[in-house]
């Protein structure tokens, strides 16, 4: 179960990334994902049935995730969309695209080569998965880590941060915002393109949900490793898409059927999400306990005094006096 996760997981790092350009990096919620992550898989698919090798599909499936948010940031930044309106915008329009280009709602691999075709024939298929999804997210992650120490990419960065002050300092953040787009679902696409070698096939409905996958994936590598280098923050997203894998794996060992994988996605996402709110809830109790005991306040006093004084009757009667 954990080895089987943890290929996965693997395969499904480069969406989470993706993901994590976008909602932390530049701090837009971009609905584009559930539109690119089976472009992705079309490109690849059908790239592949023309006789282009695996290699050579994933990186036209990654080229077309680009351009898919090369759209979404022109209809945010010239055309002055709100992002979330412009993901939406370019997520349905894909669907149409994605029939294009598949011609049907499913196509299926038949004897073509994938990624994992080229490795020893007798390593198992989970090993086999582990090795390409690693080699292919490691790129990812040192291309990512050479890109934000540049002076674009931390231009890119300086734009997530505060828009209005990096175009005071002269920084095109139009610019910057269309290549965090393009990033972002390229990465999402190459996602897609390592899914749809993986199952044998791409299916028109297979982004439903990818942006609740990849929040959670989030939140969850965030929380178990957060910090402020670049390396350790993508680290904790291959990390959290692996975290994630082996949860829902989890969950289907239990006897969940595959057709609750996505409401235990959202469950798992609101667990995140309210986790770091409570904690940081009983944090704060704490310290004011410790802060009191200190100084030698009576806590259950001071609690009974703020209630009277913010209660309704309390206000009303102090404006009386």
């Amino acid at each position: 179960m954990l080895v089987t996760s943890i290929g996965q997981g693997l395969l499904w790092a480069p969406l989470v990334i993706g993901v994590f350009i976008t909602f932390r990096i530049l701090d837009i919620p971009d609905l584009t994902t559930e539109g690119s992550f089976p472009l992705g898989a079309a490109v690849t698919i059908s790239a592949m049935l023309q006789g282009r090798s695996a290699l050579v599909a994933s990186l036209l499936g990654f080229l077309a995730g680009c351009v898919a948010g090369w759209l979404t940031g022109m209809l945010d930044t010239k055309l002055k969309m709100p992002s979330l309106l412009a993901g939406i915008l370019t997520m349905t329009g894909l669907y149409s695209v994605n029939m294009h280009i598949m011609g049907k709602a499913n196509i299926p691999l038949m004897d073509q080569t994938v990624l994992t075709g080229y490795l020893p024939a007798g390593w198992s298929v989970n090993l086999q998965t582990i090795v390409v999804g690693a080699g292919v997210t490691l790129i990812v992650v040192l291309g990512l880590i050479w890109l934000f120490q540049t002076r674009l990419g931390l231009s890119l960065m300086a734009t997530g941060n505060n828009r209005a002050m990096s175009a005071a300092n002269g920084i095109y953040t139009d610019r910057m915002v269309i290549i965090g787009y393009m990033v972002s679902n390229g990465c999402i696409a190459l996602s897609g393109a390592l899914i749809a070698q993986s199952n044998g096939y791409a299916d028109i409905g297979m982004g439903i949900g990818t942006i609740v996958i990849g929040l959670a994936s989030v939140l969850v590598g965030e929380i178990f490793l957060h910090g402020r280098r670049m390396w350790v923050r993508l680290t904790g997203m291959v990390l959290g898409a692996i975290i994630y894998r082996y949860l829902l794996t989890l969950a289907m060992g239990l006897g969940f059927p595959v057709d609750d994988l996505k409401i235990l996605s959202a469950i798992i996402l609101v667990i995140v999400i309210c986790l770091p709110l409570l904690q940081n809830k009983y944090r704060t109790r704490q310290q004011l306990r410790r802060y009191l005991n200190q100084i030698g306040v009576d806590e259950h006093a001071t609690n009974r005094r703020f209630d009277r004084t913010t209660s309704p009757e309390g206000l009303l009667s102090r404006d009386d006096k």
